[in-house]
């Protein structure tokens, strides 16, 4: 069940339209909204659904170096990371496949894959830490992604399509 940052003194503000309309953002509300089969969040606005996206300065330095992931951290960087596969599918129509493996202590690796080629390859370290700082941080991040898959789309078009 996802559940919403409990100070609303301490959560940052996600009420910035223009990081609402960014079309990464977009993409992952679609996603968020896909895993919600029973309808708890229908009445629930974009903002509040990606609050969940944001953790504080404050609130990363309370969760402990050394520590397993959390499922719910597990899942949203599934969300995250599907979300930027979607994207780079849609503006390249290729069907890309990710490939995801995190270990216990919160490390691993994310690879975006279409064909032959490797699309983007990221390290994955203090997965119980995820997040980000502000919305704006988290679509300039998968915006950032996605625009570097789709440039080596663009750069060896012929293995991408192989």
């Amino acid at each position: 069940m996802m559940t919403t940052l409990s100070d609303p003194a301490v959560a940052p503000a996600v009420n910035d339209d223009k990081t609402l309309a960014d079309p990464f953002v977009k993409c992952l509300v679609r996603l968020i909204r896909a895993e919600d089969s029973c309808g708890l969040w229908r009445g629930k606005c974009d903002a509040d659904l990606l609050a969940n996206f944001t953790v504080t300065d404050e609130q990363r330095r309370a969760i402990p170096i050394i520590g397993d992931p959390d499922p719910y951290v597990l899942w949203k960087l599934d969300i995250f990371y599907a979300a930027v596969g979607l994207a780079i599918e849609e503006r390249s129509d290729l069907l890309v496949s990710r490939t995801m493996e995190v270990s216990q202590e919160g490390f691993g690796r994310v690879l975006f894959t279409t064909k032959r080629l490797v699309l983007l390859s990221k390290t994955l370290r203090d997965v119980h830490r995820f997040g980000f700082n502000t919305l704006r941080d988290c679509a300039k991040t998968g915006t950032r992604l996605v625009n570097d898959a789709v440039a080596v789309i663009k750069a060896y078009p012929d293995v991408a399509r192989a």
